[in-house]
């Protein structure tokens, strides 16, 4: 349990800054809970989720005290994301969400490369879209990435912070806590499948949850207080670690 609850807590911490949190703590779910045949593989997501969104409402709570957030488009765009998280889940019972990797690798690896380069991405805060057409944008941005969170996973939360970015002109930090709100209804939303068909381990959840939350809370603040330089460069160390993940997936298989 020790294990399990520093993991969740380190989670918690990389997934506030930038996402990609569950780089840390599923690997560390499936390597340390009993064996997956005696839990089923449904409630190890089942548990991470659990933890996942109980960090990710504390990054969202840290984020809105100090961060001013357009509302009128996170609304929408998390309604959608929500919506279609269910979606997403409903169509990968009847797919095999592993053939996405490849086209996965090359979105991870462009979106790696156009941040790379782009010096000046997300320095400075200046949306560029009319409200109307970011409440359209956000909906769009919302319905696709919560339908792949849902569908398959990895990476939602940077996924979400380069489009708020690349998009919508925020610079990091309001893109990070953009992510956050709409990722907390995507997690919502799997939560609430998970929890219904009885796919919980709440002994292991809710400690990590705890600790999640703690991590949560540190990372946050650390990305508040230094700003969109720091969130920036931890960004593109998360790509790079997506990168290789799926990279040595598409290579095994």
């Amino acid at each position: 349990m020790a294990g399990l609850c520093g993991f969740a807590a380190l989670a918690g911490w990389v997934d506030a800054v930038a996402g990609g949190g569950g780089l840390i703590q599923l690997p560390a779910l499936f390597l340390l809970l009993p064996p997956v045949g005696e839990t089923g593989v449904a409630a190890v997501l089942g548990t991470n989720k659990l933890s996942s969104i109980c960090g990710t409402g504390m990054a969202v709570g840290q984020y809105t005290r100090r961060v001013r957030l357009p509302w009128g488009t996170l609304g929408p765009t998390a309604a959608a994301a929500l919506a279609f998280s269910l979606l997403g889940a409903r169509v990968a019972a009847g797919l095999d969400p592993a053939v996405l990797r490849p086209l996965i690798l090359a979105l991870l690896v462009g979106v790696a490369v156009y941040t790379f380069v782009r010096k000046d991405l997300g320095q400075r805060h200046a949306p560029r879209l009319a409200a109307g057409h970011e409440r359209a944008w956000g909906v769009v941005v919302g319905a696709a990435i919560g339908f792949y969170d849902g569908f398959f996973g990895p990476g939602t939360g940077s996924f979400l912070l380069f489009a708020f970015v690349g998009l919508f002109g925020f610079d990091f930090l309001h893109a990070s806590a953009s992510a956050k709100v709409v990722n907390f209804a995507t997690n919502l939303s799997a939560v609430a499948y998970f929890a219904a068909t009885d796919h919980v381990l709440y002994r292991y959840g809710l400690p990590m949850a705890v600790c999640n939350v703690a991590g949560a809370w540190v990372g946050a603040r650390l990305a508040m207080g230094r700003g969109n330089r720091f969130v920036r460069a931890f960004f593109l160390a998360v790509m790079s670690a997506l990168i290789l993940r799926f990279g040595w997936e598409v290579l095994r298989a």
